[in-house]
């Protein structure tokens, strides 16, 4: 293919193609309007939908995908007009709002400040079949996928689809001299005179192998860098966007001058491998990109339950080969860069010397270093860039952190939870909040009942509580019975985004706390006074992989309480 692909405004006689949804004159009559419609307010991952469909990122969308191109994208990776587009966009609403549409409708879309963004003119409205998405898009139906579980346990229950009338972009206050619409960007590159430009995709800080693998790959294609990170969503546990956005600004000072230019994404990702890969490689072709850089693994979620990839090394890089010409990009695969201490520079993988091991750093290793204050050397990143991350993330014994107590009604887990917080107020200084679950249903969650529904939305109430607290370097110390896996991994998500989480599992057997009852509650239980109680008619499903277990039976408060101090100071998080 011609590797000189060239944008609308680098070529003004070819038309441009990218969609601009904002329609001014709309926006003013339909604001007066909009308060008779009915209204959906977006989540995060639909905001970020929505505006790289009216900023025209997700050229040809023009708006939520109907069932028609839904189900196309899920078997042939097409829309239905047979436009290559490898990523369903849908708008999920909940049973109660579907069961009120009909084709001609309209909603109000509002973001989480009531602002409204957009209007959707309503096609279709239907339930998807969300394992047979799973497999079709992610090739798993396995929820240790980040995108798969978003699915069973994010997503709403049916999909709506239609046309969007743009009445205003989201708005955003951080990094706005860095966030571009593909038009704008365009321009820049038009103005700089820049007629090749290669796109460096990351969800991760930027480190010296990124650096040297962009160089490379700009003067490979003979074209100039453009660094354009996702600041939408990544994976649940990345880095937040913030401090790498920090790292950016310093590793973009490296480049010779002219050579780089730093644009952010405001894209939720799937972590979809390749088909990812191919839909990341459009987004770029709609921003005005020749060239995309396609790495090792690119956009997958790492291993599955088993320890096993869920998708082959270079899937990702195979497929948006075999489309590169479609698309009109020229897709530039790379192998992953370690470093030669003999020769003092960076070698891709597959040209290592072979009389030498490579060196590099996950991760994970990375991280570990963080939390333990280890040194991180000079050869993997640059200064500026470990300063920021350390400030972001200090070593365990000086982060905030949560702990979750969880166990039968009775096992010990108040008691617990008290003692434990006064310990710990005699050896530190960090702020402490105990959230006790008869007092939480006291008040944050009073009018709940219980419930599976209302149960996790208490637990996800206190989660939230707990992950202030903890996002501040306070000590949340949080006791409620909590009975569902599904909705405590909620809280250990939210909560590991910003500090340390430890899940303590009071594994008391039924018989003891049955004897330790003070209220009678399994006894009416048993009787049938009650009809919903945890342990007795509705489920109990214990922590498969808690930080901390300990059973109350044979020993006394005090023992056990000291017996969970020396295991989270093994845990790192007192020094």
């Amino acid at each position: 293919m011609d590797s000189t692909v060239t944008s609308p405004l680098i070529d003004q006689e070819k038309p441009a193609l990218l969609i601009n949804m904002l329609v001014p004159a709309v926006a003013t009559e339909y604001k007066h309007l909009a308060h008779e419609l009915p209204t959906l307010t977006l989540t995060q991952r639909q905001l970020c939908d929505l505006e790289l469909i009216l900023n025209g990122g997700f050229t040809p969308l023009n708006g939520f995908m109907n069932q028609a191109d839904y189900e196309s994208v899920l078997t042939n990776m097409r829309l239905q007009d047979g436009t290559l587009w490898p990523m369903p966009i849908t708008l999920d609403i909940d049973q109660q709002l579907a069961k009120t549409l009909q084709p001609g409708d309209e909603i109000a879309l509002r973001d989480t400040e009531g602002l409204l963004v957009a209007i959707l003119q309503v096609e279709d409205c239907w339930q998807p079949d969300k394992p047979r998405e799973a497999q079709a898009v992610f090739a798993t139906t396995d929820d240790s996928h980040p995108a798969v579980s978003y699915l069973y346990h994010q997503i709403k229950d049916f999909y709506v689809g239609g046309k969007l009338l743009g009445i205003s972009l989201p708005h955003h206050y951080d990094f706005k001299h860095l966030r571009y619409t593909p038009l704008e960007l365009r321009h820049v590159f038009h103005q700089r005179g820049w007629k090749k430009i290669v796109a460096f995709q990351t969800r991760n800080p930027m480190h010296r192998a990124h650096q040297e693998l962009t160089i490379r790959a700009a003067e490979l294609t003979k074209a100039n860098l453009l660094i354009h990170p996702v600041v939408g969503m990544t994976k649940p546990g990345d880095i937040e966007n913030y401090t790498r956005v920090r790292c950016y600004e310093h590793v973009l000072k490296t480049y010779p001058e002219n050579t780089a230019f730093l644009s952010l994404l405001p894209l939720a990702m799937r972590m979809g491998g390749p088909r990812e890969a191919v839909w990341h490689a459009i987004i770029r072709k709609n921003y005005g990109c020749t060239h995309f850089i396609v790495g090792r693994d690119h956009a997958g979620p790492g291993k599955n339950r088993a320890g096993e990839l869920f998708y082959p090394p270079y899937a990702a890089q195979e497929l948006a080969l075999q489309h590169q010409q479609e698309i009109g990009i020229e897709v530039v695969p790379f192998q992953e860069m370690v470093y030669s201490h003999k020769q003092a520079c960076y070698f891709p993988v597959d040209q290592f010397p072979q009389d030498e091991t490579p060196a590099a750093i996950s991760g994970t290793e990375l991280r570990e270093r963080l939390h333990k204050n280890l040194d991180i050397p000079v050869w993997f990143s640059y200064p500026a860039v470990i300063e920021e991350l350390r400030k972001a993330h200090p070593p365990r014994h000086k982060q905030g952190f949560t702990v979750l107590l969880t166990g039968l009604p009775s096992a010990g887990k108040s008691t617990l939870a008290n003692a434990l917080s006064l310990r710990l107020r005699e050896m530190t200084d960090r702020q402490i909040t105990l959230l006790d679950g008869d007092v939480i249903r006291t008040h944050l969650s009073r009018g709940l009942g219980f419930s599976q529904e209302d149960r996790e939305a208490n637990i996800t109430r206190v989660g939230f509580v707990a992950r202030e607290v903890t996002k501040h370097g306070g000590i949340a110390i949080c006791a409620l019975v909590a009975p569902f896996i599904k909705a405590r991994d909620h809280v250990r998500q939210m909560v590991s985004e910003v500090g340390g989480f430890i899940e303590l599992y009071v594994a008391t057997p039924l018989s003891v706390c049955e004897m330790r009852d003070r209220k009678g509650l399994y006894k009416k239980a048993r009787e049938g006074a009650i009809k919903q109680f945890t342990g007795i008619s509705d489920p109990y499903e214990p922590p498969t992989a808690a930080e901390i277990t300990i059973d109350t039976a044979s020993s006394g408060p005090e023992e056990v309480t000291e017996s969970i101090i020396k295991q989270i100071k093994l845990l790192g998080y007192i020094a």
